[in-house]
């Protein structure tokens, strides 16, 4: 098990620059992309038809670039964790991209990095580069910087 980054709510700005993670491999299953497929209405035949993704250049199913990103809340909770916090809110993501596909079975994790730390009305907006990679690849399957805010 990863042990987490732990900064107080009231430390963050002191922590300004600090890399954390990875987090653990996560295996991305078929049954939860076809779940994410009838949740979000995108029923686009490269995740949920294997048939049909074989005939492709990936060759198999690939996950959903933003069921990728919403994996970003688990992992992050391995290797991250604000203390002190009475709410924290997902502020907004800047310059999100998926430069590769994630096959369908494959493992992932998320590093990320405190780039900076900005006052803000009862706490802190926290801007977090995190790159997803996927065992063996040879590029970041996701990456964005997340706009968080802690509040006191």
């Amino acid at each position: 098990m990863t042990t987490p980054l732990s900064v107080a709510v009231d430390d963050l700005p002191g922590a300004e620059g600090t890399a954390f993670g990875p987090s653990e491999w996560r295996v991305i299953t078929q049954e939860e992309v076809d779940d994410f497929a009838r949740l979000s209405g995108d029923m686009n035949p490269i995740h949920i038809d294997p048939d049909f993704a074989a005939t492709t250049s990936y060759g198999t199913t690939i996950v959903h670039g933003l069921f990728t990103l919403s994996l970003v809340v688990p992992l992050m909770k391995e290797i991250l964790e604000v203390t002190g916090v009475g709410l924290g809110i997902n502020y907004g993501s800047n310059r999100l991209r998926f430069p590769a596909p994630v096959p369908v079975g494959a493992r992932i994790r998320v590093s990320g990095v405190l780039k900076s730390v900005t006052e803000v009305t009862g706490g802190y907006q926290v801007e977090v580069p995190v790159t997803f990679e996927v065992e063996g690849g040879e590029k970041p399957v996701l990456v964005t910087e997340l706009v968080l805010r802690y509040y006191r």
